[in-house]
């Protein structure tokens, strides 16, 4: 759609298909384990003013404003709208860092900072996910109109700005980012929206109709209302009284339980549960549907291991680049979510390392000349920034590509087969693999014992601890004979049947590695009890509530013994599966504590399932089942 130049030499060589880039040598003595943050460095060059800037409704919100201390040139406006406090405040309180990264904050950028409407220092009521009004009028007010009378009063008050302005945010922030394309304000000339929400239905909370109950504790921070303005937190979280939490899910028994936790005062709980069904409530909260005609250069970034929010990344790009003809670009490393932002040097996920200095360099190659072509360049002249800066997660590589999915990516089907077998043929025999599916004894998503907020480790965890349990099925390929790389969405089309009327259906993508693969004599980044050696390495997983397979609107129970379609979509990946390592899928119908466990017996509200609604069933995935992935080619 935007056709790109080249915007830095580094990434200039060009390139057909895609390019692969060679990340350059790494400064030791500058690298982020060796660059230590001076916590006075903010207050010595920075200026710092705290205001409430009053919306068109009359409602005020806090903002801080921090302002270089060289005054004699202008500066662009770089903003962050969140929900999750502008800490710290008072005039002479600073952050010990401030903008998206070091390199802009050294270089000099007026950064502002806002708690949302509703959230700590602001007034007005919060209201999670606020769904945008299109042509609004008089008084109407969204996070857009919020957004365009803050850009409105900042151009406006602040003193050497250069009347540019550029928004960026991580997780819900990057929502809020998202969200300020929809403000129509002139001003605004990029923003970068990062790991950002797309849609509460299928991000964080919720994916594809199943509760994912490890962030149950998580509904707490948005869930609890307050009426005045406030510095102090004014929620809680529960206590759970171990540090065993699929023990203590387990105990609980129904979801039904848990609220001698939760009042009708956690609102964000209480709307989760009185809205089981992608119904209006959710689609109205979606940001996705509203991304057209999008003036502002964007710049949407994820990591490629994020188990909170894939869906919104993936799918704020792609709505972009079909309903918006601006420059749109897209990146994913192989990041955990937020991990880009930080500056720690070695980039680990889980047990696997993928090199050092990646964040680094993302901060210094991508993302600051980014924000500095569109605020302090020519906002109107062309850029060399790729179309999609991707990293492969098998090769450990940057490559670019000129649209994302690649033009050259292909479908391939490969069957799940009997006898374990991954094949790119089927079996005419009729046949299928059963397993028992117990809710009592669910299948861990996880070996590790702990408490998590939310999870992230276990995006590339290996799975070898449910590949041999007995209610998980396998499916493997043959030693593979030369490299297939996997670049963009996977569709698995399972065929299936179950003894009852409701089930969930997890499937999991696995790079299984040869036998002889050594692990690291210093052992830093695996666990003391794993070796390499035959690793599986989640490289994708996603649920579907089966009752959702063929409407997320429209839930419908099995009808028992029948075989039954049932499609899921996985989100993106950009995987090399090297020449021998082996490509396995697994099928599941618990993924314990991540996401809640269904009863197996149909029920309108899962959240008011009774202890005796939850029954042993046995599942049957036929060999006419097929998992769709899209291959690269030269």
């Amino acid at each position: 759609m935007i056709k790109r130049m080249l915007f830095f030499a580094l990434i200039a060589i060009g390139f057909t298909h895609c390019n692969t880039i060679e990340k350059p040598a790494v400064d030791a003595a500058n690298t982020p384990e060796n660059f230590e943050i001076d916590t006075n460095y903010v207050k010595t060059k920075y200026n710092k003013k705290e205001v409430m800037i009053t919306m068109r409704d009359g409602i005020k919100l806090h903002t801080t404003i921090y302002s270089p201390k060289d005054t004699s040139k202008t500066y662009p406006m770089l903003m962050m709208r969140t929900p999750y406090s502008c800490k710290p405040y008072g005039a002479n309180k600073f952050k010990t860092k401030i903008s998206p990264n070091r390199y802009l904050m050294e270089e000099g950028n007026i950064v502002v900072y806002q708690d949302v409407r509703g959230r700590w220092n602001s007034e007005g009521v919060y209201d999670n996910m606020r769904a945008f009004i299109p042509n609004k009028t008089g008084t109407q007010i969204d996070e857009a109109s919020d957004t365009y009378d803050t850009i409105e009063w900042l151009v406006n008050n602040v003193e050497n700005n250069n009347g540019n302005v550029g928004t960026w945010g991580i997780s819900y922030p990057g929502f809020y980012a998202t969200y300020a394309l929809l403000s129509e304000h002139p001003a605004l000339k990029a923003s970068s929206p990062q790991a950002c929400i797309g849609d509460f239905y299928f991000d964080d909370f919720i994916h594809n109709g199943a509760f994912l109950l490890s962030y149950w504790r998580a509904t707490s921070v948005f869930g609890y209302m307050k009426d005045q303005p406030t510095k102090e937190p004014w929620y809680n979280y529960p206590e759970i009284g171990t540090e065993d939490q699929y023990q203590f899910f387990l105990d609980a028994g129904p979801l039904s339980n848990l609220d001698t936790y939760y009042g009708k005062d956690n609102v964000f709980y209480t709307q989760i549960k009185e809205h089981p069904n992608y119904d209006d409530f959710w689609k109205s909260r979606g940001i996705i549907q509203h991304l057209k005609d999008i003036k502002p250069a964007v710049m949407v970034v994820g990591g490629l291991f994020d188990a909170e929010d894939l869906y919104g990344p993936f799918n704020t790009y792609k709505h972009i680049e079909a309903n918006s003809t601006t420059y749109n670009t897209v990146v994913f490393g192989p990041w955990s979510h937020g991990d880009w932002s930080r500056t720690k040097d070695r980039q680990v996920i889980g047990n696997i390392h993928f090199g050092d200095g990646i964040s680094d360099y993302f901060q210094k190659e991508i993302e600051t000349p980014f924000f500095n072509h569109f605020l302090k360049g020519d906002a109107n002249g062309k850029t060399t920034l790729p179309e999609a800066h991707m990293f492969d997660t098998g090769k450990k590589e940057w490559v670019d590509f000129e649209t994302w999915p690649p033009k050259n990516s292909v479908k391939e089907s490969y069957f799940m087969q009997p006898y374990q077998k991954l094949t790119k043929r089927p079996n005419k025999m009729f046949a299928s693999s059963d397993f028992v599916s117990d809710p009592k004894k669910p299948v861990p998503y996880s070996e590790d014992i702990k408490v998590v907020f939310t999870p992230r480790k276990f995006m590339t965890d290996d799975q070898r601890f449910a590949a041999r349990r007995p209610d998980v099925l396998v499916f493997e390929t043959e030693i593979l004979e030369k490299d297939i790389t996997l670049a963009g969405e996977i569709l698995s089309k399972l065929n299936v049947a179950t003894t009852g009327t409701a089930a969930d259906w997890i499937v999991k993508v696995i790079d299984v590695f040869p036998a002889d693969t050594k692990t690291p004599e210093d052992n830093e980044d695996v666990q003391d009890y794993l070796k390499l050696s035959n690793y599986h390495m989640m490289v994708r997983s996603e649920v579907i509530r089966g009752r959702f397979r063929n409407s997320m609107s429209s839930p419908e129970a099995f009808v028992p013994n029948e075989k039954t379609e049932v499609k899921l979509k996985l989100q993106d990946v950009f995987h090399t599966f090297k020449k021998g390592h082996k490509i396995q899928v697994q099928v599941q119908s618990t993924f314990f504590p991540y996401i809640d466990v269904n009863p197996q017996t149909y029920v309108d509200n899962i959240f008011n399932a009774k202890a005796e609604d939850f029954q042993t069933q046995t599942h049957k995935v036929f060999n006419d089942s097929s998992i769709e992935f899209s291959v690269l080619k030269n």
